[in-house]
């Protein structure tokens, strides 16, 4: 096995080391003491270490959090050792689990879209009926996938809608270094039977579209309008970008149309430029209206 690169991390007590493939499938695993890592002898040697109070196992590495009785310089290269040589002669690092579900050969490709933080993953399979917006990890109850992919300390928001993920990613990672990563282990995940998104906790969301479908009958004309252009027009060239579009309300006296965007349109830099040579002039040309404007309310 070659060399493990050592890592550092935003919190300055967790020290990654990275291995060049994968060692886990699609899970991840964190130890707070010998006893939780009956089923990691790596793990539990880490232990011996008075030093170490967590350990991490994820995709293709091992985090580590220390106590401060160390500094991070005077033992990193010690560990790494250890773990290599633990590896190299055969050590387990995750025992395999008995009862694993059957492998589902899937694709999975990178798409760009025009958010330069956001990039598509296109699944070979349908993962959701319901577009679903994660904004943290503590939005996550209804998707495990999801709850891994904030793992990924680069990760800052997912979307997921029909058949793919728009993950959104923090300026200190470039794409080029971290999409195979991500890439593989949505992959491995699915492949490997993981829960992609819970229908039964979606429930809320399916009684908010009912809500929704209620309250349209109630809105006035042009609302329904605006509603149907968007729906017809507009959602399935935001969703082909791996984003997407939902109106939020329409204002008679100013004639302002407020949206919200979500996915790989959150945050774009051209989102402005979409809503108001695109979306606005389209509602603008449609409804013969040209005192017509549009917001995104969480532009």
């Amino acid at each position: 096995m070659s060399k493990i690169t050592i890592k550092e991390t935003q919190n300055s007590s967790i020290l990654k080391f990275v291995f060049d493939d994968f060692i886990t499938k699609n899970e991840s695993f964190e130890f707070k003491n010998i006893d939780e890592a009956k089923n990691s002898p790596l793990a539990q040697q880490l232990f011996y270490l008075p030093f170490v109070k967590t350990v991490y196992i994820s995709g293709n590495f091992i985090a580590i959090e220390k106590f401060s009785i160390v500094e991070w310089n005077d033992v990193k290269d010690a560990v790494a050792e250890q773990i290599e040589a633990f590896v190299t002669n055969g050590g387990i690092i995750i025992t395999p689990q008995e009862n694993k579900t059957k492998k589902q050969p899937i694709t999975v490709y990178g798409e760009s879209t025009p958010n330069p933080s956001a990039l598509k993953f296109v699944v070979s399979r349908m993962l959701t009926k319901n577009a679903v917006e994660f904004k943290n990890i503590d939005e996550t109850a209804a998707s495990p996938l999801a709850k891994e992919l904030f793992k990924f300390s680069y990760v800052k928001e997912v979307f997921m809608d029909e058949n793919y993920i728009s993950v959104t990613k923090y300026e200190i990672n470039n794409w080029e270094e971290i999409t195979l990563e991500l890439r593989s282990f949505i992959k491995q995940y699915i492949e490997n039977g993981g829960i992609v998104l819970d229908e039964s906790l979606l429930v809320a969301h399916a009684e908010q579209e009912k809500t929704k479908t209620q309250n349209f009958d109630n809105l006035d004309v042009t609302s329904q309008q605006i509603i149907n252009i968007l729906e017809e027009y507009v959602k399935p060239a935001v969703q082909a970008d791996g984003g997407n579009i939902a109106f939020e309300s329409y204002d008679e006296t100013d004639k302002t149309v407020k949206v919200i965007l979500q996915g790989a349109c959150s945050g774009c830099p051209s989102s402005t430029f979409t809503l108001k040579s695109g979306i606005e002039n389209m509602l603008k040309s449609m409804l013969n209206d040209e005192a017509i404007k549009v917001e995104a309310v969480n532009a």
